[in-house]
Order: C-alpha cells, then structure tokens, then sequence
C-alpha cells in the first residue's frame, strides 16, 4: 500500500442519524472533514430532520450535506456506519451477534456496488466482530474496513495519565489495545511521556493504575447512566480519523482492524492515510498484557468462526 494525495472533492456517507450518526456528521462539518457529507437512514422522515438541521450549521463549513441513497453512499470515499442492535439484558454475545449480521448485511447490499477504492469505518459495537463481519460482506480489501476500536478508549487512558503527571495529553504516548469493553489492555508496559517510561514517574508508581484502567473501560456506563447514550466522544474521533484519511496523514492511531499476528480482527495502532491502513504497529507488551490480548483474540475469532479466511 503505497501513499497518496489528498482526495480532491471528497465525499463521506454516514449511514444512521441517530444521536451517534448526527455528532458525527456535526463535528466533520464544523471541522470541513470533507467537500461533501451524505446521511442516510431507514427513518427518512428523522433523517430529513436531522439534514436541514445541519443545513443551518454549514454556514461556516465548506461541507454541505445532503441526504443521500443507499446506492449514493456506497459511492462515497468514505462510509461511516452507526447502525447496530444494542444488546438487550440476558441476551447472549453470539445472540448479539447474530443480530447485527442481519442489520450489518442488510446495510451494506444497499450500499452496492461500494466504490473500489472507499475506506469503510465501522462504529457500532461489538466493533471488532462488526469489522470482521464487514471486511467478509463489503468486498473490499481488508485494509480498507476498519472500525472505531480502542481510539476512544486510548484518549480517555492519557487524560487519566496527564492528570497524574499534569502534563499535555498529546504528550502522552500509550494506549488502550485489543477489545473495546470489559476486555481492553491498557498497556502499561512500554507507555512513555517525554521519552520516559510511565512506569519510571514515582506519580504512576503511586497510582492504582488497576483502577484507573478499570475506569478508563467502564467510562462510557457512566456517560449512558447519566444521559442514556454516548456521543460526542465518538463523534470527535471519527472526524479524525476522517481527516486521517482524506489529508494522507499517515498518523499512528488505535483502531479496529485485521492482525495476522493475532488471526483476528483487534484494536491496534495503525498508520492510516488515504488507502486506509498502510502498518500495524504493535505495542511491546509484558506477559500479562499479551495474555490478555490473547484472550480477546480467541473471544473475537469465535464470534467471527464463520467469516473467516
């Protein structure tokens, strides 16, 4: 995968106008992610509200939006879906599962023929599962689908740390890897601020880092307790990793993608430009940590055992 310029006129689907869908296409139009933004939504009569709403906020952008078709959306550079089942109480993970294949693959025949050369991003959950699932029934090479992964949760790891050290987060380098959820790593081990281990700071020796990382994981149950859903968080993310693509920036970033190290589609660093992702980059882990993210490997490998190489 060689690097590219910027996509000229660049176009991004969002499929679902929910709280979810409509953050994001708010925070790419404040931010001018793209030339041109498409929403679309089984509810037209939500989705057309929710377009001549952002309409009134394109005054300073140079986005417009616009609701698009399915076969429209499929033709964007990039297609964003928010669509997903929730998984209800009692409900099994592999019931879930097979719930949003349903949504997942009803979704993406509408979308048909998808331009060859889009880059798909997934955002509901279990993203991983929903990854893999989508890289299997989109058609497009893998490197090119990927989804939302533990870029959230690696954000809300170094404000954690930037607290503690009272310093800048983007001075931070560490991040959360493997599953977003219960099971996520956060990767202590070979985290660093200014060249300097973490685990070196006598703030991080002092700190729970157990229960800052336990935190960290279980964050967003707060935001949904308080405010029934999560979305602004989300939202920012996206828009990044929007610009990440269109701008060829080629930045380091977690995200849910396929790991030949692993057999399974995980959340790692990867450098993502125009043709989606261009390297995995894989953390250096202690024993504890690699385990952990062995666990999550088997856990998604079974979820995906029938869409699989």
């Amino acid at each position: 995968m060689s690097s590219a310029a910027k996509r000229e006129g660049s176009q991004m689907a969002i499929i679902g106008a929910g709280s979810v869908g409509s953050s994001i296409a708010f925070a790419c139009l404040m931010r001018s992610v793209v030339s041109e933004l498409l929403i679309n939504d089984f509810n037209t009569k939500v989705c057309e509200g929710q377009v001549l709403d952002l309409q009134d906020a394109a005054f300073v952008s140079s986005t417009k939006v616009r609701v698009g078709t399915p076969k429209e959306c499929g033709q964007a550079d990039i297609i964003v879906i928010t669509a997903g089942a929730r998984q209800k109480p009692g409900e099994s993970r592999d019931e879930l599962v097979l719930r949003n294949e349903e949504i997942l693959r009803s979704v993406l025949d509408g979308l048909q023929p998808i331009k060859k050369t889009a880059i798909l991003m997934l955002v509901a959950n279990p993203v991983n599962v929903l990854t893999c699932m989508a890289q299997k029934l989109s058609g497009l090479p893998p490197h090119q689908v990927i989804g939302t992964g533990t870029y959230l949760d690696s954000v809300r790891f170094r404000v954690a740390v930037k607290d503690c050290l009272k310093v800048s987060e983007t001075s931070v380098h560490a991040y959360i890897v493997g599953d977003h959820g219960d099971k996520q790593v956060a990767v202590w081990s070979s985290a660093s601020m200014g060249g300097k281990p973490l685990l070196a700071f006598e703030e991080i020796k002092k700190m729970d880092r157990a229960a800052e990382a336990a935190k960290v994981a279980h964050k967003a149950y707060k935001i949904i307790d308080l405010k029934g859903a999560t979305a602004f968080g989300i939202a920012a993310v996206v828009s990044e990793v929007a610009l990440c693509i269109t701008l060829n920036k080629l930045s380091v970033v977690p995200l849910s993608t396929y790991c030949d190290r692993f057999d399974a589609c995980l959340s790692f660093p990867i450098s993502l430009g125009t043709n989606g992702v261009e390297r995995i980059v894989y953390p250096e882990m202690d024993e504890r940590e690699l385990a952990l993210v062995e666990e999550s490997a088997v856990a998604t490998r079974h979820a995906c055992r029938n869409y699989r190489n």
